[in-house]
């Protein structure tokens, strides 16, 4: 079995267990890692005679690199069985993106515990043939199921989402002005790992090791809960060494920019924090560019895009945003590199998904000083970690890529903005995965009215507009917004 996470993404936690999982039983696994171009995966699986290829991702481009591999393997004359895995993939884009492109069988796995028995019946000479055509059949049966639903969901000019957009009475509520304007890094000694433990979320910790079930009741679950208790302790274990020994390091950034949106989905950055943001002769320093939804509401709610929670210039009120990146990455590689040197996969896997916890609980700490100390709007704040994994706090922290702004390449901006490679060490790939992989950037919006949302799926008009008001070409919005389209690109 050759396996890989696709070119631009640096996730791997998933794709290493189901490694794991398949060598225990007997495969010979050859993993290129991660970032592998398209090329050197169909090249070694042809000169190692593969049986299987195995493709992983989590970002959302991942999703259409893994159908431009099923196409090339197409081009190339492969007939061997695909599997696609990684937490943005799905049966459903499976059998809409992936599948359509490749004339050999094409399966999503959805988690490490059924790699064995997909490969199994995959590679049986019994089993192949009817295992094959059943999952085209479901593919088949679940791209028309799709396709009846989207019939089903109303959806409106950009014209007609924009005329619904949600009014607020800015006046009522004066921004807070920022305890400092710009842009400032902090390492450990602003946020040793030993501060961070406590906010972890463990629960998406569990999830990784294909443990269903929320933390603390999944320790005692009748099911996984033995299972649950034996990873938890060896993860306790090895936390207590990261941070006595100082395995990781941390770093944040975090800037805070005087900013109005233009009436419709920009927000315009500006260089002085000084006066009313009401001149239309003043110069942006930076565009954030944001996305509506167009889904009818049958409820008459409206449709929501980001920069609807920023003040207006035509208000004439002064408003902020706030934007951030952060990793515990530092030092991960090389300790990683060490276990796997020892052939100690369960460490390396384990010191990984440890990473992106202390990540997010970064995260969340930076957000909470950002809250009650660096801009101050929620000063009084008190709440335990249960309040805050349940975001009960004021204002939201969204990030490029995901379902309140799906487009990754917003990140670029964010970066040069924060200085986020010279300052902190994240880079991104061409992708726009983050490296180290355990990083969080995003905005901070600030409003009380400002909640998390999904844009869901546009119409070609926005995609025409955005592309306008980005600069970039049509056909290069829909490669990176090919997850949001209520269209067929090709």
């Amino acid at each position: 079995v050759v396996m890989a996470t696709v070119k631009g993404d640096v996730h791997d936690i998933g794709k290493n267990i189901v490694g794991v999982v398949l060598q225990c039983n007997n495969y010979d696994v050859i993993d290129l890692g991660v970032m592998v171009p398209c090329a050197k995966i169909l090249e070694t699986a042809r000169n190692e005679k593969a049986d299987l290829i195995g493709l992983s991702g989590l970002i959302t481009p991942s999703l259409d690199e893994m159908a431009f591999v099923a196409s090339e393997m197409t081009r190339e004359g492969f007939t061997i069985p695909l599997l696609i895995g990684g937490a943005t993939t799905s049966k459903v884009h499976t059998a809409v993106k992936i599948e359509p492109n490749y004339t050999g069988p094409v399966v999503h796995v959805l988690d490490a515990s059924r790699a064995v028995g997909v490969a199994s019946a995959l590679l049986s000479d019994e089993q192949r043939s009817a295992f094959a055509q059943g999952v085209r059949t479901e593919y088949e049966e679940v791209r028309v199921r799709r396709a009846e639903r989207q019939r089903e969901v109303k959806r409106q000019s950009l014209e007609a989402a924009r005329a619904n957009r949600p009014v607020l009475d800015w006046a009522a509520e004066p921004a807070t002005t920022p305890s400092f304007t710009g842009v400032r890094a902090y390492d450990e000694t602003d946020f040793p790992l030993g501060d961070l433990v406590a906010r972890i979320d463990w629960t998406p910790f569990f999830q990784t090791w294909e443990l269903a079930g929320h933390y603390p009741a999944i320790l005692e679950d009748p099911v996984v809960g033995e299972s649950a208790r034996n990873v938890f302790a060896d993860a306790q274990a090895m936390l207590r060494r990261v941070v006595r020994e100082r395995w990781l390091g941390t770093r944040a950034v975090v800037g805070f920019f005087a900013a109005n949106s233009d009436g419709a989905e920009d927000i315009l950055l500006w260089k002085d924090n000084g006066g009313r943001s009401t001149g239309a002769e003043r110069t942006p320093i930076a565009v954030v560019h944001t996305i509506r939804q167009q889904m009818v509401k049958a409820d008459g709610r409206a449709n929501v895009a980001l920069a609807d929670y920023v003040a207006p210039v035509a208000s004439g009120e002064r408003d902020w945003i706030g934007l951030f990146a952060v990793t515990t990455g530092v030092g991960l590689d090389a300790r990683v590199a060490a276990f796997e040197a020892a052939h100690d996969d369960y460490s390396s896997i384990m010191l990984k998904s440890l990473a992106d916890r202390l990540a997010e609980a970064l995260a969340e700490r930076l957000h909470e000083r950002v809250r009650r100390e660096y801009w101050g709007y929620a000063p009084n704040e008190q709440l335990d970690n249960k309040a805050i994994i349940h975001e009960q706090y004021q204002g939201i922290r969204p990030a490029p890529g995901y379902p309140a702004c799906p487009d990754h390449t917003e990140k670029r901006t964010l970066f040069e903005l924060l200085g986020a490679t010279e300052r902190v060490g994240i880079r991104l790939t061409e992708s726009f995965a983050m490296v180290p992989g355990a990083a969080v950037s995003g905005y901070y919006f600030w409003r009380k009215a400002a909640k998390y949302f999904g844009v869901g799926k546009i119409e070609r008009d926005q995609v025409e507009d955005y592309a306008r008001r980005k600069g970039m070409s049509v056909r290069e919005v829909e490669r990176w917004l090919g997850h949001v389209l209520n269209y067929d690109a090709r």
